[in-house]
């Protein structure tokens, strides 16, 4: 699949229940050149007749709890074991290995991990944060009250915060920033839709899937020095997953569609902006309504993304752009006329990016008008 995608694999090694040698095989059966060893000579036979491109390797996933209920410093310790084991002394294979990471703001862990694995043995550590409402209650995917949807802004704005100072940990220890932050697992998880098994963390997928994709997606590109991959829960039929799949159909969530509008940030080079704005007030309780991102690729295009999480306001922003002289604007957006919408798999193109005008460019200053609950991507030229 992924070859098939043009996408890297990203595979999770177990170190719970498994061996090293265990994992050592997998490398192997994976990696290896054809007749150097028993694991390649069993990938031949099981008709693979090249080794696949494989290097991202996660040492375990969610050591803390699922995957051992460790203690981070008994982590550590297995960490080493097996990291040492997957590959040779030098790490010829090359191999990208990241370390079962913090869930949500466990800062003792990353602290620990930081103090106690050799530099030469790891690349990343892991972070696990969802947005989550209640995880004895999370409610339904698709009938929630503005209630539910600030508790799960919240939530996923709370990404800023947590992102924040698990990287002033690894400041204190790597003030090069030569280790990465990965937040290998993000997103929305409520009740699985009715009639569907509970196992299978089926999930509709509405606007505020986009909300929380936009703004996280913001988030990871301003921490571009730090975060260097993000992996969304997860691509098909899982929770937030950016397609759904019903027998020989085929549904675009408003998540795809704002992976979509993202992607003009691949492989350009961020751009700092500090945003002052409104808030979204829900009774006493607000959050910032406008988050960004901005980045310049090697066209010298300059693309923001900006996202308004208010469902009930249109916000006016301005933005001073320096460093450039831009002539045109254009843009595009997503949105709805309720938070609730989705796109099913009777009206498949309910939410899809459409184009959108309402940004004004006069000389360095560019106004825009932001409807309730959008998702604007922009181009300057």
């Amino acid at each position: 699949l992924c070859e098939e995608l043009g996408a890297e694999p990203y595979l999770s090694g177990n170190v719970g229940s498994g061996t090293p040698g265990e994992l050592s095989d997998w490398v192997k059966y994976t990696t290896h050149p054809n007749a150097s060893g028993p694991m390649p000579e069993l990938r031949m036979a099981n008709g693979r007749a090249t080794p696949w491109t494989v290097r991202f390797w996660g040492l375990g996933n969610e050591a803390w709890g699922c995957g051992g209920n460790m203690k981070v410093e008994h982590y550590a310790n297995i960490y080493r074991q097996y990291a040492t084991f997957m590959t040779d002394w030098n790490n010829s294979d090359k191999l990208y290995r990241i370390a079962s990471g913090a869930s949500d703001d466990d800062y003792h862990w990353t602290e620990v991990l930081m103090k106690e694995l050799p530099a030469s043995m790891f690349d990343a550590l892991g972070l696990h944060h969802y947005s989550v409402i209640d995880w004895n209650n999370k409610g339904s995917a698709t009938e929630f009250s503005e209630k539910q949807y600030f508790t799960t802004m919240q939530r996923a704005l709370l990404m800023e915060e947590l992102i924040t100072r698990h990287s002033a940990i690894m400041d204190k220890y790597d003030p090069k920033k030569k280790k990465a932050l990965a937040v290998d697992e993000w997103g929305g998880w409520y009740d699985v839709e009715p009639g569907t098994s509970p196992a299978s963390l089926f999930q509709q997928n509405t606007m505020r899937d986009a909300m929380i994709a936009g703004s996280n997606l913001n988030i990871f590109n301003n921490h571009a020095d730090r975060v260097k991959m993000a992996n969304l829960a997860q691509i098909v039929n899982v929770l937030q997953a950016v397609i759904l799949t019903e027998g020989d159909k085929m549904v675009l969530t408003p998540t795809y569609h704002v992976m979509e509008m993202y992607n003009v940030h691949h492989d350009a080079v961020m751009l700092p902006l500090t945003l002052i704005g409104a808030d979204y007030i829900f009774g006493k309780e607000k959050l910032k309504a406008i988050n960004a991102s901005a980045s310049r690729g090697s066209d010298g295009v300059t693309h923001i993304s900006i996202v308004n999480i208010d469902p009930n306001k249109e916000h006016n922003i301005s933005i001073n752009v320096t460093g450039a002289t831009y002539k045109e604007v254009s843009g595009r957006i997503l949105r709805s006329a309720r938070m609730q919408d989705y796109n099913s798999f009777e009206n498949a193109e309910k939410i899809k990016p459409v184009t959108y005008s309402g940004a004004k460019l006069a000389g360095n200053k560019l106004t825009l008008k932001l409807p309730p609950a959008s998702v604007v991507v922009l181009a300057l030229k």
